[in-house]
Parts: C-alpha cells; sequence; structure tokens
C-alpha cells in the first residue's frame, strides 16, 4: 500500500519583533556559523571586529549577519533562524513519538532501528571514523514504511517526500550536520545521492503526486493536466517541469557552509541502469558520491585500495588504472535481490570503507538498509554501526550478516541482540 503523504510547510518573512531579552541571548559561535552559513571570521568582520574570534554571537547580532550579502542558507531558512536559535517554533510543536529501539549484534556490527536523528547524539564525539551511506533519493521511490519527521526548517514530512529540491537539500545538511560531531578528526564522508528531474511539483505535491503523474503507481492514473506545474512553493530555486534539480553539486556546495571540506565529487557509472523514456535529452547511467571531511587532510590510504580484491572495490582494470585512482567509478550495480529496491553494491561500500578507515575503526551508515555498508565493513576488518527506520529493512541486513557467519567468517553473538540500551560500540 502507498501513503499519501502531504507534507506540511509555509511562506514565512523575517520577524524582527523580538523583546530585548531575546535579542541578548547569546548562542555558540559554531551554531550559529552553522545556520548562516558564514565562517567565524567573516562574521566577526561584519560587526566590524576583524581578527577577532567569537565564542558566542547574541541574536542581534544574527539578525545583522541574515541582511548582508553574505547570508546562504544551510539547513533552516532565513525566517526561521532567530525562533531556531531561540528554541520556538511558529507553527504545530506536536511531538511525533520515537521508534521503538532493537538493537542486534552481529559480529563486529551493531544494528539498529531507530531514526539517524534520534540515535546520532548517542555515538561518542569523535568515534566514527568513517560515514558510508546511501540516502533515500528526493521524489524517486515512495517507500509503505516512512516515518514523519519534525524537521528544523519547520516542514514535516518522511526524509524524500519534500514538496521541494530545497526542502530535501535542507533535510540532508540538517543531517550532515548532526554527524560532524561523531566523525574523527581525519575522518570521511561518502554521501551517495542521484539527481532528480523536476515532475510537476505544485506546492501540495508530494512523492506519491509526482509517481503518479508520471503514471499508474498507485491504482490510479493521474493525468499531467490534473497536476499542474505551477511552482509557488516556499522557499525554492525555480525550476521548469523536466528539469534537472541539480541536487547532489547543491548539497555539496552547502555542506561546506556548515564546516565540511569538499574532497571530491564522484561519478559512479554503472554497468546496467533503468531505462528511461527520454525523447529529448539523453539517458541517465550515473550517480555521484560526495566525500566530505572536517579536516583538510584526512585519511586517505591508496595502498589499501590497490589491494583489495574488485568484488570489495578494488581497481576495475578494465576501465582504470591501479596506479591512479578517478573522480570516475565504474562500479557494478546491485542485484537487488535482497528485498531493497535502491540498495548500493559492496564494490562502492568496500571501496570508500578501504581508502578512509583502518582496521577496527568504526564506519556508520545512517541508512543501513539491507546492510551492504556492514557485510564490506566485516570483510575489512571494521566495526559498523547502522540505523533504519524500517525493522523489515534491518532484519534483513541481520540475515545477511549471519548467512557470511554461518559460513565461518563472522562470529555472531550467541543471543543474536544486543539490548534495547545504550550502544556498545
Amino acid at each position: 500500500m502507498i501513503r499519501d503523504i502531504v507534507p506540511r510547510s509555509s511562506i514565512e518573512r523575517l520577524n524582527r519583533d523580538y523583546t530585548d531579552a531575546d535579542l541578548q541571548t547569546e548562542f555558540d559561535a559554531d551554531l550559529v556559523s552553522a545556520v548562516v552559513g558564514m565562517s567565524r571570521a567573516f562574521m566577526a568582520r561584519v560587526l566590524g571586529r576583524p581578527g577577532a574570534r567569537p565564542r558566542t554571537f547574541t541574536l542581534s547580532q544574527v539578525m545583522s549577519f541574515l541582511d548582508v550579502d553574505g547570508f546562504q542558507e544551510t539547513f533552516i531558512p532565513r525566517s526561521r533562524i532567530p525562533l531556531f536559535l531561540l528554541g520556538r517554533s511558529s507553527t504545530s510543536t506536536t511531538e511525533i513519538p520515537a521508534l521503538r529501539r532493537a538493537v542486534w549484534q552481529v559480529g563486529s556490527s551493531q544494528l539498529i532501528v531507530g531514526d539517524a536523528r534520534d540515535e546520532l547524539p548517542r555515538l561518542e564525539p569523535g568515534s566514527v571514523q568513517c560515514v558510508v551511506t546511501s540516502s533515500p533519493y528526493w521524489g524517486m521511490r515512495v517507500y509503505d514504511n516512512v516515518r514523519n519527521v519534525r524537521w528544523a526548517d519547520g516542514e514535516s514530512c518522511p526524509y524524500g517526500f519534500e514538496q521541494t529540491p530545497e526542502g530535501f537539500i535542507r533535510h540532508t545538511i540538517e543531517l550532515l550536520w548532526l554527524i560532524k560531531p561523531v566523525l574523527a578528526v581525519n575522518g570521511s564522508v561518502w554521501w551517495n545521492i542521484m539527481d532528480t528531474y523536476n515532475t510537476r511539483t505544485p506546492i501540495r505535491g508530494n512523492a506519491k503526486e509526482r509517481l503518479d503523474a508520471m503514471g499508474e503507481i498507485s491504482g490510479s492514473r493521474v493525468g499531467w493536466t490534473q497536476h499542474s506545474a505551477c511552482r509557488h512553493s516556499a522557499g525554492h530555486m525555480y525550476l521548469d517541469d523536466a528539469e534537472l534539480s541539480s541536487i547532489p553539486p547543491r548539497i555539496a556546495e552547502r555542506a561546506s557552509r556548515i564546516g565540511y571540506k569538499l574532497k571530491s565529487f564522484i561519478t559512479w557509472r554503472k554497468h546496467i541502469s533503468m531505462p528511461e523514456a527520454a525523447k529529448n535529452r539523453v539517458s541517465r547511467q550515473a550517480e555521484y558520491l560526495v566525500h566530505l571531511s572536517v579536516n583538510r587532510t584526512p585519511l586517505f590510504d591508496k595502498s589499501e585500495w590497490q589491494a583489495l580484491d574488485p568484488k570489495l572495490g578494488g581497481p576495475n582494470l578494465l576501465y582504470e588504472s591501479a596506479e591512479r585512482i578517478t573522480d570516475v567509478w565504474c562500479l557494478p550495480t546491485s542485484t537487488g535481490k535482497n528485498g531493497h529496491g535502491a540498495e548500493f553494491p559492496l564494490a562502492l561500500a568496500g571501496r570508500c570503507i578501504a581508502l578512509t578507515s583502518r582496521q577496527g575503526d568504526l564506519v556508520l551508515d545512517p541508512f543501513i538498509g539491507s546492510g551492504t555498508t556492514a557485510l564490506a565493513a566485516e570483510e575489512l576488518g571494521r566495526r559498523c554501526v547502522g540505523f533504519d527506520i524500517s525493522e523489515q529493512y534491518v532484519h534483513v541486513a541481520k540475515q545477511r550478516l549471519e548467512a557470511v557467519a554461518r559460513q565461518g567468517q563472522l562470529k555472531v553473538d550467541a543471543s543474536g541482540v544486543l539490548s534495547t540500551g545504550e550502544m556498545a560500540v
């Protein structure tokens, strides 16, 4: 059954009517930097204090940052930044119940039924050496098992069901912001994402309506004339119908505003891709990997990659040199036989893990799905922790790891279940 989910968001303007006490409230400089998209050094210059390194800024100073040309949106719209900092909300504050947590330990991997936004704060700061994930794509698939999320920008919807590409980008950056504190100083993030064509996205649009407009998806056919392409939604870059959304490069650019270093923008050329009925453009055969770090010189070991079996992401000598790794990766696609339609290949996860971690390091996948990242981590002697809101997918990941264990390659905890308490990572 496909659920019809209508995101809730509103058009707002920057409110300047705050009390003197509110205007003098101080906020951590790194938090302010993340929400206004400016470095601390630049903010000091805006205040006429070049060379200073303030540890805090008042709301009055934040309001001045929002008025200069240097302001760049990250994961909070301009109008909501003061409310976000003050811990308020101009819309409904209905609490969304937490997921029932279940934690399984299989070999060196911990699989958790839970939302990444809830689970990330449980990890030790700086404990994750490498993040490898393929998050839900915007408007590409409608999953039956979804969870409504109250995002920092005020929108309420499952991840990937946003009204506009901008909403999806903001929510991705919010997740990257939550990941940043748990990432090791020399750690890396590998974020697999596919671009999307804008397909009839009005203010009331959602992922189900877009897919319905493309054809018979949920038992009823919605014609193009019934699904207007007019764009009147808040905070969007105007896109005409059938125009590429440019989501991956915009995520990469915006991540740099919250303190990440963009190391590479990698094109993953797939051996096989889904056929497209494209009459006036080329067909897509690529997805993208955004490689981010918090340090100018993250751990990056080509010798680990060179020693890998091609099935685990080693050099594919049909398409690439064993001496030089480039920003175009020719890797096979997944068969999708594990019950997850968007599963990425073992070679992709293995290559990322080998390049940017050591044996014994902790690898994180906040959207573990069917467990491919955990399998690659186990093969390479790393520990892994993965979250997913779908108990069904986590169960599939557990079964895959246990199947490998039965072949004598992993050690499984006798019970298979760790606990529902704190994470043992």
